[in-house]
């Protein structure tokens, strides 16, 4: 077994973690980012100075995180939203005249799971991500209140994203940075696609065995060629193709009696087919 990483259960922690949103015009953005937020397991949504709050289309476009918006607190300026906050991230999709440190979404994610840890250790601090207005995003002032900016490297010919797509790009990749850092494999984002070593724990019925496959493929092959589908004469690696597609796919118990299954119903409808043709061929 690994040896346990420091502070691991801090890692799942993102109740230090707040998205503030700058300004924000249409209320269903709000909304949207407040579901995005629930989807990512981020609890906390601070709005600056929001053109149009409170406001029932945010609650629509909420869905099921209107606890999010209940919660939301709403500040001036982004000074005052991001006053208690350690680190503080800008999104900005535009390059900027005086260079500053620039991260990545997933290096982003790496800062926050550092200062979360920091901050469960010393028992303090905070980490604001902060997004700007749809249209013209952070202005260079509030960009310069940020430790750092983040830049999704979207398409050169159309970067500028959806404020609650933009949210839920970062909240993903801080999400996922926490539970590798946590060692959850069945979520984290080195996980292989199927683990083996968990499947049983979530499988309802048990892989077919080597027997079952055999029957399973003599009963295919015979099929295939009541259906002049498949020459046995002039094979075509069909059947070890047809192999090879099974086994990557290992199906289990129930789903090879289901093929059977409709083999079986296939090979019947063949057959009567073939002797209607023959009567009809006689008459």
């Amino acid at each position: 077994m690994s040896k346990a990483k420091p502070l691991q259960s801090a890692a799942l922690d993102l109740s230090r973690v707040h998205v503030v949103l700058v300004n924000t015009s249409h209320p269903g953005n709000i909304g949207a980012a407040a579901r995005a937020l629930k989807n990512m397991g981020i609890p906390n949504l601070r709005l600056v100075d929001p053109r149009d709050y409170p406001s029932d289309v945010a609650l629509w476009r909420a869905v099921s995180a209107t606890d999010v918006l209940e919660r939301a607190k709403v500040f001036p300026t982004l000074v005052d939203a991001v006053a208690d906050c350690s680190m503080v991230i800008g999104a900005s999709a535009r390059s900027r005249r005086m260079p500053w440190p620039m991260l990545s979404p997933r290096q982003c994610a790496s800062h926050v799971l550092a200062e979360t840890l920091r901050a469960a250790a010393v028992g303090e601090g905070q980490v604001a991500l902060v997004f700007g207005r749809e249209d013209t995003g952070l202005t260079n002032d509030e960009l310069q209140q940020c430790h750092y900016h983040v830049q999704i490297p979207a398409n050169e010919d159309y970067s500028s994203l959806n404020l609650a797509a933009a949210v839920v790009v970062i909240c993903y990749e801080v999400r996922v940075a926490m539970l590798d850092y946590a060692s959850d494999d069945t979520l984290g984002a080195e996980a292989a696609m199927v683990n083996p070593d968990t499947e049983a724990d979530y499988w309802d019925v048990p892989k077919a065995d080597g027997h079952q496959m055999e029957l399973f493929y003599q009963h295919l092959e015979k099929v295939l060629v009541d259906m002049n589908f498949h020459d046995p004469e002039n094979p075509r690696m069909l059947i070890p193709r047809m192999r090879r597609l099974f086994g990557r796919i290992r199906p289990d118990t129930m789903e090879i009696n289901i093929l059977r299954g409709v083999l079986t119903y296939m090979d019947a409808h063949v057959k009567r087919a073939n002797v209607d043709k023959n009567q009809k061929d006689n008459t």
